[in-house]
């Protein structure tokens, strides 16, 4: 039986490059082991053919955003949210054409918490960027929701939480909203708080049933399932 060898190490004597190029290479997306992208520089090589892809550079990966239609997850760790990050959720539908790689799931940094009881999106970022956008202008972010509510929806009561007010003591902030239909309405905030959207709702007689933030700043959703993730396109800015 023929002993292996790693990936990195056949490729440095194959092509005469250095360990680090090698590694980059690798982990770039650029070599092929029997036509398959191989990105994992420790992986064994025997007989395999072994090529690199037309115009490959030896450059580490470009940040990337991830964004996760999350579902209905209670006190977790950063670590239980990026355990739903992998190939298998990866949405077939993604309009990125961006290469799937190992390395986009090291190193991602995550902000602005959804409302408790709430799905849809959260954000995954490498980008210093991207995260220092999601904290330095999270007071100016806007934050938008579909809620589930059940009792009567009415102009007048939108209206009224389109403005800051004070009820039983407590603060509210103004909020923009409207009707989507019989029991949805889209409320669009700024940093809000835990608990405010349930609060506003109860503060013109509507109870929460389910909500789901569709939007972040600039950067929407879209179709995304639940549970499933999408890279965030070049375009989309928060």
């Amino acid at each position: 039986m023929t002993d292996s060898v790693r990936l990195s190490k056949h490729l440095i004597d194959l092509i005469g490059c250095s360990r680090r190029e090698a590694q980059l290479y690798i982990e770039g997306g650029w070599v092929l082991v029997n036509g398959t992208i191989i990105d994992e520089p420790q992986f064994p090589i025997t007989d395999q053919l072994v090529e690199l892809r037309a115009n490959a550079v030896a450059e580490p990966l470009p940040s990337i955003t991830l964004l996760l239609n999350q579902p209905i997850m209670h006190n977790v760790s950063l670590e239980q949210q990026l355990a739903l990050l992998s190939p298998a959720t990866h949405w077939a539908e993604d309009p990125s054409t961006t290469l799937q790689l190992k390395g986009h799931f090291a190193r991602l940094s995550s902000e602005l918490p959804l409302q408790e009881h709430a799905t849809g999106l959260q954000v995954f970022t490498q980008d210093w960027h991207t995260l220092r956008k999601l904290t330095d202008d999270r007071t100016r972010l806007e934050q938008e929701y579909v809620v589930e509510v059940s009792g009567e929806i009415t102009a007048q009561q939108l209206k009224r939480i389109a403005h800051a007010q004070i009820v039983n003591g407590m603060g509210l902030p103004s909020c923009k909203a409207s009707q989507q239909n019989e029991h949805n309405i889209r409320m669009v905030l700024k940093d809000p708080s835990p608990g405010v959207i349930e609060r506003l709702c109860a503060s013109i007689d509507l109870k929460v049933i389910a909500m789901k933030r569709i939007r972040i700043g600039g950067v929407s959703m879209g179709k995304l399932p639940l549970g499933q993730w999408r890279y965030c396109t070049a375009t989309q800015r928060f």
